[in-house]
Parts: structure tokens; C-alpha cells; sequence
């Protein structure tokens, strides 16, 4: 199956009416009877944290090790995509995967998660009389540890590499169902076929949620930073042309397709973000991020088998670590094929550490810039941040560290731009994400990305008129639509080193075990 078969297929007409209506249902929903859907959600949420909690910690542990375990083997040599030479450079290549995960929230839980973990300690790690110096670095470090390895590593390790040997190997199309190829077969992609309708299905939706989270929570944070910056009134009003604005870019980078708009905008959004961290070593407490950056990941590390399998406190787990996996698995398949997309010609090897190693790193010293700071103001002054943070939230935090740093205007103001780039950059890459599901093709149709990045928008922006308990509803949703996701991104865990061993056996990395077959095969050819 060649790429010119793709794009004839066309678009999945099954899969876009039935993920798009059901998002559209959620919508109505929301609007006639918000309290009786939060209900339904909620009721969901406690089921899923409850049943699939300690499987999602197992399943991100076990994608962990397994792609580091494969980038350490003879395995780690094998290139994917069937490309000799990368289409992209280290550095724009990087860039664009650090704007996936990072882009989704990052910016908007860098400044209050870790001060959340430090004035209440993680059961985990809580000790009576520890003192609030002590508090810095376990509670820096949950943060780094949300953020860190096995978060990242379940978006674009093991089911990445699965997903480059079926497209790009087998020709099949670029969609989450073709995940499951190795296991299942070519019936996976027959018209009629229910599981694999069921895999892109629910993997649109999953994203579609997780996707629209960020930008309704964009909308409250650029709405009260305008409002504290710039005396704008902090309106529904304020906050849906905000949105209207991002969708705009969103809309256009996506139109422009990755080669284009996608990567302008991540190496615009990485070297911003570069520039407001090296702003807040010079600015902020510059010995304190280092020394709390450094003591904290070694403190993560240290306990990275504690933390990954801690089953103790169900309401805790559920309002944090498995929250955030939830999320992250949600968007798995969606960032399998972004990063699928974007890695042709790098070694399995190159993608593990990219992925599962500097990206978390830069995740957590991102973490450690801008909520370490944080941390150190509440320190010297109890209630500078904490204020914020506990009266008005999350929006709040980032402009109260701003408010005590040297430029914080201007500090301030940076931090705006980079939230809006970030999350643009995530709405436009996530419109691609779901136009290549519904297409199965690397290059779908622009106005169907467009038609993603505006519906993304516009959903947020009627949640946020609905209220921000919408909002909450949301957050509680991305959740309950990892359950179906979970699944789809079990087999790759498996069936990975089996898909690395091929193609090391195709490339001529090793040799082929001889059995009685291959002998046969040998005799017959010569």
C-alpha cells in the first residue's frame, strides 16, 4: 500500500461523524443540563481512577522501561521511516516534540503544581515536623516526576516506533488502529472492521478532550494576566476573543501543514520559553532554581520506583498522578503519529532519548525556573504566592512570581506570549493529529485540519460561557476517555521489541536465527 493509495482512501466519513457528534452531543449536553452531565462525568471519573488507576501506573512504567530498554540494545541502531538522512534538524526536531506535552499544560501547572506539593507534602513523602525548607524538594519533585519520564515516554516510545514499521515499512495508513497491525493483521484496516472504527474513534475524542482543556484553561489565564497587567476587564467577553485569537493562529499554522506553520511555531515557542528560563536565572533566585533543579530530579530518581507504583491515598492519586496519566494516555495515539510524522530517519535509539530523556529534563527545569521561583518567595515571604494561588487559582500564580522578579512586567508579559504560542502550537499539531486519523494519510486535507483547530475553539470558548465548572467537568473527562485509549496502547508494549527486531533483521544490524524454514528459503534462492 503506497502513499498515493492513501490519498485516495479519502476521509473516514464513519469515524468524523461519530467522534464529531458525540463531542457536539458532550456540548449539548453541557448546555441543557450542566449539573446532571457534571454528575454523569464525575460518577465515571471516580470509576475510572478506581478500576484503571493501578493499570495505567503499570502500563506507563512498563513503556518506560521498555523504550529505554530497546535504545540501550543492539535494537537501539535501527532507522525508522525508511530514510537514510533526517528530514529534520536536532534542534527543530526537538523542539516540535517538546511542544506537544509541555504545550498541553505545562505552562499553565509550571507555576502552581509545585507550590501546591510544597505547602501539602505528598502522602508519599510527608513526615510530621518536616519544616517547609525541608518541603522544597519532594514537592518539586511529584512535580517533576508528573512531568518527567514515564510521562513523556508514553507518548512517543514504544507505540511510535510500532506506528513508523507499519506506515512506513508496510504502507499501511498512519492511524491509531494501525497500532495494533502486528498483532492483529490487515483485517485491522477493512472498512467494516469494529475494532479498528473503535481504536480511531476513541483516540479522536481522547485528544479532541485534552485538547480542548488547555485552551478553555488559556482562555482563564490570558483573561486575568490581561486584567493584571493591563487593567482589561477579566470577561467572558475578554476570554472568548482570546480563544478566537489562538484558534486563529492555530488555524493558520495547521493550514500550513508541519513542514511549515507547526515547525515555525515550535522553534518560535522553544526559544521564547529558552529565553524566559535564562530570564529567570538572572532575574530570579539563580543558586536556588540550580540547586532545587538538581536536588529534586535526584530525588525523583531515587524514588522513581516509589512513586511510579505508590498506591496509598485513592483521593490524592486520583486528583494528581492518575489525572495526569489519564491525560497523557489520552493523547498517546495522537502524539505517536505527530512524532511518527516528524521522526523519519532518526534511530530508534535518537527517539528514546529525545523523548524519554531530554524532553523530561527540560520539562523539569522548566518546572524548577518558574515554580522553583515560586517556592523561593514563598520562603522569604509566606503568602506572596500561596495568596494568589489558593483565592483565585492557578491563572494567579504565574503573575504573583512575576510581580516579585526584577522586570516582572516584562517577565510577565513574556509568559503571556509563550502560553498563547504554546497552546496554539498544541491546538494546531492535535488538528493535524486528528485530520491524519481520519485520512490515514501524513498529508491530509487542509480545510479538515482547520475545521479541527476551529472546532477545538469553539467548543472551549461555550464551555467557558457555560462556567467555569464546565471546565472542571472537562478535566474530569479527559480522564474517562483514556479508559478505551489504555487498551489500544497496551499491545505495543510487547509487540515493539518484535517490530525493532525485524527491521534490525531487514537492516542488516543482525543476523537471521536460522531454523529449518530460512535454511529451505536459502537452498531455494541459490
Amino acid at each position: 500500500m503506497t502513499d498515493e493509495t492513501n490519498r485516495r482512501t479519502g476521509i473516514d466519513w464513519v469515524s468524523f461523524i461519530i467522534s464529531g457528534g458525540f463531542l457536539v452531543l458532550f456540548l449539548l449536553l453541557s448546555l441543557f443540563n450542566k449539573t446532571l452531565m457534571g454528575e454523569w462525568i464525575s460518577t465515571s471519573f471516580d470509576f475510572s481512577v478506581k478500576f484503571f488507576g493501578a493499570f495505567w501506573q503499570l502500563l506507563l512504567l512498563a513503556t518506560f522501561i521498555v523504550g529505554i530498554a530497546l535504545a540501550l540494545s543492539k535494537y537501539g541502531k535501527v532507522k525508522l521511516g525508511k530514510l537514510e538522512k533526517p528530514e529534520n534538524g536536532y534542534f527543530r526536531w526537538v523542539s516540535m516534540i517538546l511542544c506537544t506535552l509541555l504545550a498541553s499544560g505545562g505552562v499553565f501547572w509550571a507555576a502552581g503544581e509545585p507550590l501546591y506539593h510544597f505547602l501539602t507534602t505528598p502522602p508519599l513523602f510527608a513526615e510530621e515536623g518536616m519544616t517547609k525548607a525541608e518541603a522544597v524538594v519532594p514537592g518539586l519533585a511529584q512535580s517533576f516526576f508528573h512531568w518527567g519520564f514515564t510521562a513523556w515516554a508514553c507518548l512517543g516510545t514504544v507505540t511510535t516506533i510500532v506506528l513508523m514499521y507499519a506506515h512506513y515499512h508496510k504502507g499501511f495508513p498512519l492511524k491509531p488502529r494501525t497500532m495494533l497491525y502486528p498483532m492483529v493483521g490487515e483485517r485491522i484496516f477493512k472498512k467494516n472492521s469494529v475494532l479498528g472504527s473503535t481504536a480511531d474513534i476513541v483516540s479522536i475524542i481522547a485528544v479532541a478532550a485534552g485538547t480542548i482543556g488547555p485552551i478553555g484553561f488559556l482562555g482563564l489565564q490570558v483573561g486575568y494576566a490581561l486584567q493584571y497587567l493591563f487593567n482589561i476587564p477579566d470577561t467572558m467577553f475578554t476570554q472568548s476573543i482570546v480563544i478566537i485569537f489562538l484558534v486563529t493562529v492555530a488555524s493558520i499554522s495547521a493550514a500550513s501543514g508541519v513542514d511549515k506553520g507547526i515547525q515555525l511555531m515550535s522553534r518560535l515557542n522553544v526559544g521564547l520559553a529558552l529565553i524566559l528560563m535564562i530570564g529567570m536565572l538572572i532575574l530570579g533566585p539563580t543558586m536556588f532554581i540550580i540547586d532545587s533543579f538538581i536536588g529534586a530530579e535526584a530525588f525523583q530518581i531515587q524514588n522513581f520506583m516509589r512513586m511510579s507504583l505508590y498506591r496509598g491515598e485513592d483521593s490524592w492519586l486520583g486528583y494528581w498522578t492518575i489525572f495526569f496519566w489519564g491525560w497523557f494516555i489520552g493523547f498517546g495515539p495522537a502524539m505517536a503519529m505527530f512524532i511518527s510524522r516528524i521522526s523519519r530517519g532518526r534511530t530508534i535509539r535518537e527517539l528514546i532519548l529525545a523523548v524519554a530523556i531530554i524532553a523530561p529534563l527540560v520539562s523539569n527545569f522548566w518546572f524548577a525556573s518558574v515554580g522553583g521561583s515560586g517556592l523561593f518567595y514563598e520562603l522569604q515571604n509566606p503568602g506572596s504566592v500561596s495568596t494568589a494561588l489558593n483565592e483565585t487559582g492557578m491563572p494567579a500564580a504565574v503573575m504573583a512570581i512575576m510581580d516579585q522578579v526584577p522586570l516582572g512586567i516584562v517577565m510577565a508579559s513574556g509568559f503571556l506570549i509563550v502560553t498563547v504560542v504554546f497552546v496554539a502550537t498544541t491546538a494546531d499539531s492535535m488538528s493535524y493529529s486528528v485530520a491524519v486519523t481520519l485520512t490515514g494519510h501524513a498529508h491530509p486535507p487542509r480545510q479538515l485540519r482547520v475545521f479541527w483547530a476551529l472546532l477545538f475553539g469553539a467548543i472551549a470558548a461555550t464551555l467557558l460561557g457555560i462556567g467555569e465548572s464546565s471546565i472542571q467537568t472537562l478535566q474530569n473527562f479527559i480522564v474517562v476517555t483514556a479508559v478505551p485509549v489504555s487498551i489500544l496502547m497496551l499491545p505495543p508494549v510487547w509487540l515493539a521489541p518484535k517490530v525493532a527486531k525485524r527491521m534490525a533483521i531487514e537492516q542488516g544490524i543482525i543476523a537471521e536465527k536460522e531454523t529449518p524454514e530460512t535454511v529451505e528459503e536459502q537452498r531455494k534462492t541459490s
